[in-house]
C-alpha cells in the first residue's frame, strides 16, 4: 500500500511539475538544489569562523529569493502565453481559464516552498550557531 502511495504522489508531483513550464521549473530545482548544497556546507562551518558561516548563509538567502523570482517570471511568461491562445482562439471558457490559471500557479507555489525551505534553514542555522556561541 506504502509504494502505491509513493507512486501516486511522486507521479503526481512530476506531472504538476512539467505542467508549470519545463523551462522554468528545472530553473528552480536547481535554486533548491543549490541552496541545498550551501546549507551542508553552511552546517559544515558552524564551528569555523565567522566569515565563512555568513557566506553561506548568504549564498542560501540569495539562491532561494532567485528561485522565488523565476517562479514568478515563469508565472507571468505562462499567464501572456496564455493569454495570448485565448485572444487567438476568440472563446472564452470558464474551464479552460479556470485550468489555465491552476497551472500558471504551480510555479510560484514550488518558489514559495524553495523560499521557505531557504530561510528556515538559514533560521536554524542562525540559532545553532548562537547557541553554540552562549
Amino acid at each position: 500500500m506504502g509504494t502505491v502511495l509513493g507512486q501516486t504522489f511522486i507521479g503526481t508531483l512530476t506531472e504538476r511539475f512539467v505542467e508549470g513550464g519545463l523551462n522554468g521549473m528545472l530553473l528552480i530545482l536547481a535554486s533548491l538544489l543549490l541552496a541545498i548544497f550551501f546549507t551542508v556546507k553552511a552546517f559544515a562551518s558552524l564551528k569555523r569562523d565567522a566569515a565563512t558561516f555568513l557566506k553561506y548563509k548568504k549564498m542560501i538567502n540569495q539562491v532561494v529569493l532567485l528561485g522565488l523570482v523565476i517562479s514568478f517570471a515563469n508565472s507571468l511568461f505562462g499567464l501572456i502565453q496564455g493569454f495570448d491562445a485565448l485572444e487567438a482562439s476568440g472563446a472564452a471558457d470558464p474551464g479552460i481559464i479556470a485550468g489555465g490559471l491552476k497551472i500558471t500557479l504551480l510555479s510560484p507555489l514550488f518558489g514559495l516552498l524553495v523560499f521557505i525551505l531557504g530561510h528556515t534553514a538559514t533560521f536554524v542555522l542562525s540559532w545553532m550557531r548562537n547557541a553554540d556561541a552562549q
